[in-house]
């Protein structure tokens, strides 16, 4: 009796420090929001409260209870049970009840039993079934875990690429603007040029429809502007009302900084990313599935031990009629498989299938990995001679545009040459501001692929 109680004791010790940990850890925490919303802070409170983020860290914590699960299997099971029963014979005048050892004769016509009894079980052999479900259950810990971490990079990733979209798109209205004054001051000039009978109606109302374009242009990538911070919001899942915009106001990097190569960044990447570390390891819980699979064969051994008791109405004392009736068992208990249809061997051709099927995946995942990081350079050289030319065609057509605007004031230059330069100012200046955040973007993910913290 005393080694069951240490044994149900000992169970209930391991078991419990799992269980509490894990009604610790599953309690969901809502970050309190930053004072401003610079980049890092972005990512720190989407780590903590994006929706995928959160349902991963859940799937991690149920990974480490299924693992306390699979190390309990080495323990012994006790259970306790009692049945109890009584009969009621009405024609009865005299039977013969056995309670155990003993024949009690009685007359009376309401009999009642007990049976009380504490049953424990441990195994002893599996054929490496309960240490490799052990191992397995490590294995898948740890690609939990790193889920976990791939969909933190994830959310890293998205958060940077509307970051810079917002960046791009802030800078954008303030070239409307700037184009917008300069429709206004040319408006002014050709408004005075028709007072004083050198232009025509027609001539004003050509530069008052530029303005216009310019205003509903600034609207259009206001419009845009907001949809970017909509979507920035949206993955922070920020619900409220609150008027929600980033903190920085611009990005000064070298755009045309050295890129490191694609290999480079890839052969960091292979070490660093948790989706192909997650990959590998899913390879080797495929050996462990085969090895389970072919537990099957062996015979399995328990060892087996109770104690157990009973009484009977009519028979004395219930605590005496316990005692006298008490016995206590131990034994072995062996089971060989003999024959199973073949499903023992197709598990384990399942499970060798798996194994190929997990390399390919592992195969796929480094060859996206590739692609990614590849296009990634590509966009980031391409934008860099893209910069080069847009600055200095933005350089050209700024001297272009001061000189036609001083022409077109001293009545030299006519409407349309005035209109054609200034478009062509915003056109360069758009493509050049296109182009640097372009590069500093795919730049920034380069170096973040290669393991270092993103910085803009």
């Amino acid at each position: 009796m005393k080694s069951t109680l240490a044994i149900v004791t000992t169970a209930l010790l391991l078991l419990t420090p799992a269980a509490a940990h894990a009604q610790d850890t599953l309690q969901a925490t809502v970050t309190a929001k930053p004072s401003s919303w610079t980049l890092r802070n972005c990512i720190d409170y989407a780590k903590q409260n994006n929706v995928t983020v959160r349902k991963n860290k859940v799937s991690a914590q149920s990974a480490r209870l299924d693992l306390a699960n699979a190390k309990a299997g080495r323990l012994p099971t006790v259970s306790a049970s009692t049945s109890q029963q009584g009969s009621y014979a009405p024609f009865r005048e005299t039977s013969a009840v056995v309670n155990g050892s003993q024949v009690i004769s009685t007359g009376s016509k309401w009999t009642y039993s007990g049976n009380y009894g504490v049953n424990a079980s441990m195994p002893l052999f599996d054929g490496g079934t309960t240490s490799n479900n052990i191992k397995l259950a490590e294995i898948n810990t740890q690609i939990a875990e790193l889920n976990t971490n791939a969909s933190e990079l994830n959310i890293e990733e998205q958060i940077t690429n509307l970051y810079v979209q917002i960046l791009y798109a802030r800078e954008t209205v303030k070239q409307d603007e700037e184009q917008i004054k300069l429709s206004q001051v040319n408006l002014e000039r050709t408004q005075q040029f028709y007072k004083n009978g050198l232009l025509a109606q027609a001539d004003v109302s050509q530069i008052e429809s530029q303005l216009a374009t310019d205003k509903y242009q600034k609207v259009a990538d206001e419009t845009t502007l907001n949809q970017y911070k909509l979507q920035l919001k949206q993955l922070l899942e920020i619900s409220d009302d609150e008027n929600f915009d980033i903190a920085s106001n611009g990005v000064d990097g070298d755009v045309l900084a050295m890129l490191p190569t694609t290999t480079d960044v890839y052969n960091a990447a292979l070490a660093l990313r948790p989706e192909i570390q997650a990959n590998k390891l899913a390879m080797q819980k495929s050996d462990l599935d085969v090895k389970i699979a072919k537990a099957a064969w062996y015979p399995s051994i328990n060892l087996n031990a109770g104690l157990n008791s009973t009484n009977m109405s009519g028979s004395g004392n219930l605590f005496t009629q316990l005692k006298k009736n008490w016995n206590n068992f131990v034994g072995l208990s062996v089971s060989v498989p003999i024959y199973d249809g073949g499903k023992t061997k197709n598990n384990i051709a399942k499970a060798r299938l798996e194994k190929e099927s997990y390399y390919l995946d592992l195969l796929d995942a480094q060859k996206s990995l590739w692609n990614t990081i590849d296009t990634y350079h590509m966009n980031a050289y391409n934008a860099q001679q893209r910069y080069v030319a847009a600055k200095e065609n933005a350089k050209y057509a700024q001297t272009s545009y001061d000189l036609t605007s001083e022409q077109y004031r001293l009545g030299l230059k006519n409407i349309l040459e005035l209109t054609t330069g200034k478009t062509n100012l915003e056109s360069a200046n758009q493509q050049m501001l296109q182009a640097k955040y372009t590069e500093l973007l795919n730049a920034a993910m380069l170096k973040y692929y290669k393991g270092e913290t993103i910085d803009l």
